[in-house]
C-alpha cells in the first residue's frame, strides 16, 4: 500500500499545481516524453518511433489493440494465452495480472497492468473520490463489471476499507453482506445504485458514484433520495482511470493521468482518443475510444482547471444512422423523456434502416412518445416508422444501453460532421 499512498499525494499535490491549461499543457508534455522513451525502449510496437513527436504515434482500437497484443506488452504475452488463463479463473501470469472488459459490444477488450500500476490507480482514484481519506476513515463498496476483481486486489489502506461486491452474483446473493458492510461510499452502475435504493440499502448520507454505464437522467432522482446528496460519477474503462466529478458534481476528465484528443462525431460530440502516462506493463497510447462525450467549456466553481465534461451520451456504434444522417444518443433520449416527464425507464432501439423500436413503462404516453421521436428524426433530415410498446423487456445485458443500435448497414462508415 506504500505505492498507493504515494500515487494518492503525488495526485493531490499535482492537481494542486495544475491550477491552468498552461501547466496542464506543460505537464502532459513532460508525460508524454518520459512514455515515448518507455515505448521505444520496452514495447516492441512501438520500435522505430520518434519519443519527441507523440503527434507521429499510430492512432489504433481495439482491433489494432488485439491483432498486436503480444508486441504491444513488455512481456510479450500473446492473447491466445490471456484467454487461456482467464478461462480457467485465474487473473495472473507470472507477475503480472490480467483482465478484460464487459465486450458489450460484442468484443471484449484484453489488459495486463503491473501491481505498480494498479496501486497507483487505485491511490489516483483515493485522491480524486476522496480527497479527506488521509485523515478520515472510509468504508467503499465497488460493484463493478470486470474492473472490481481486478483492482480490488490491490486492496485498501489503513483508512480506506474496501468491499467487492460481484455483480455477475446478482444482489440477492450479497445483499445482506453489503448491509452488513455498511458502506460510506458506494461505486457502482446507476442501474445498480437505483436499485440497491428501491432495497432500502443505501442510506443517507451516502456518497454514491456512479460508474461503468451511460448515467442517464432517469437514474438520478431515486439515487440522491436515498443518499440525500448529489449523485457523482467516475469515468474509467479498460483504458484506464478517465475523470471523476468533483464535490460540486462536474466530471473532470483525468488530465494529470491520462492525455486527451479528440475527433468530432455528430451533433457537437466528440469521441476521445486517450494515451495512459501511467501504464508500463502494456501501452495504451493514443487509443481511439468508442464513447461519446459532450464537453463543457465553462469553468466549474470548484476551481479546477482540467476539462469539465457535460455528459457521456453514449456509444458511437449506437449513432442511429437512417439515410444520410446520423441521430445521436442524447437527441432521442431527451425527446423521449421530455415527451412525458413520468418515464422512469425506457429502451429506443434502432432495429431496421428506417425502423425504430420504443419501449416505455406501462401507463406512459405512448402517443406522445412516438410523435416526439419521429419529431426528433424529422429535425435532422430524416424519417424513420416508430413503434412505441408499453413494458421493458428484460435484459441480462452486463451494461445498460437504453439507446443502442441493433441494426447494421452492410457497408457504412459513420462519417464524422
Amino acid at each position: 500500500m506504500a505505492i498507493a499512498a504515494r500515487a494518492y499525494v503525488v495526485a493531490r499535490l499535482r492537481m494542486a499545481r495544475m491550477r491552468d491549461r498552461a501547466a496542464i499543457d506543460a505537464h502532459r508534455a513532460r508525460a508524454m516524453a518520459r512514455l515515448g522513451h518507455h515505448l521505444a525502449r520496452a514495447i516492441p510496437f512501438y520500435r522505430g518511433i520518434d519519443p519527441a513527436r507523440p503527434d507521429r504515434w499510430p492512432i489504433v482500437d481495439k482491433q489494432v489493440l488485439l491483432d498486436h497484443f503480444a508486441a504491444m506488452n513488455r512481456a510479450g504475452i500473446a492473447l491466445d494465452t490471456v484467454r487461456d488463463v482467464l478461462m480457467r479463473g485465474e487473473n495472473r501470469i507470472g507477475d503480472l495480472a490480467i483482465g478484460h472488459s464487459t465486450g458489450t459490444s460484442g468484443n471484449r477488450g484484453y489488459f495486463v497492468v503491473d501491481d505498480a500500476e494498479r496501486y497507483v490507480w487505485l491511490g489516483t482514484l483515493l485522491a480524486k473520490a476522496l480527497p479527506d481519506a488521509l485523515w478520515r476513515r472510509h468504508r467503499v463498496a465497488l460493484a463493478l463489471p470486470g474492473f472490481s476483481r481486478l483492482y480490488a486486489a490491490a486492496g485498501g489502506g489503513s483508512r480506506v476499507t474496501l468491499g467487492l461486491f460481484d455483480l455477475a452474483e446478482g444482489i440477492d446473493r450479497w445483499a445482506e453482506r453489503f448491509a452488513a458492510f455498511a458502506p460510506d461510499t458506494i461505486v457502482a452502475p446507476p442501474k445498480v445504485l437505483r436499485a440497491l435504493a428501491t432495497r432500502g440499502l443505501i442510506v443517507r448520507g451516502t456518497t454514491a458514484f456512479s460508474a461503468a454505464e451511460v448515467l442517464d437522467p432517469v437514474d438520478v432522482p431515486a439515487i440522491e433520495a436515498a443518499t440525500a446528496r448529489p449523485l457523482r460519477q467516475i469515468y474509467m474503462a479498460t483504458e484506464g482511470l478517465l475523470g471523476v466529478s468533483c464535490a460540486h458534481g462536474t466530471l473532470h476528465l483525468a488530465e494529470d493521468v491520462v492525455a486527451f484528443e479528440w475527433e468530432a462525431a455528430a451533433g457537437g460530440l466528440v469521441q476521445p482518443v486517450v494515451t495512459d502516462f501511467t501504464r508500463r506493463a502494456q501501452a495504451m497510447v493514443r487509443y481511439r475510444m468508442n464513447d461519446l462525450l459532450r464537453l463543457d467549456d465553462e469553468r466549474c466553481a470548484c476551481g479546477s482547471a482540467m476539462q469539465a465534461v457535460a455528459a457521456v451520451e453514449g456509444r458511437r456504434d449506437d449513432l442511429f444512422l437512417i439515410g444520410d444522417a446520423i441521430v445521436t444518443p442524447d437527441v432521442l433520449r431527451n425527446a423521449l423523456l421530455d415527451a412525458d416527464p413520468r418515464i422512469d425507464d425506457f429502451r429506443i432501439v434502432q432495429t431496421g434502416a428506417a425502423a425504430i423500436a420504443a419501449a416505455i413503462p406501462p401507463g406512459r404516453d405512448a402517443v406522445a412518445v412516438q410523435a416526439a421521436l419521429t419529431r426528433a428524426i424529422e429535425r435532422v433530415g430524416a424519417a424513420a416508422a416508430v413503434a412505441v410498446t408499453h413494458g421493458i423487456p428484460a435484459t441480462d445485458a452486463t451494461k445498460l444501453r437504453r439507446v443502442r443500435r441493433d441494426w447494421r448497414p452492410d457497408h457504412s462508415s459513420i462519417s464524422a460532421s
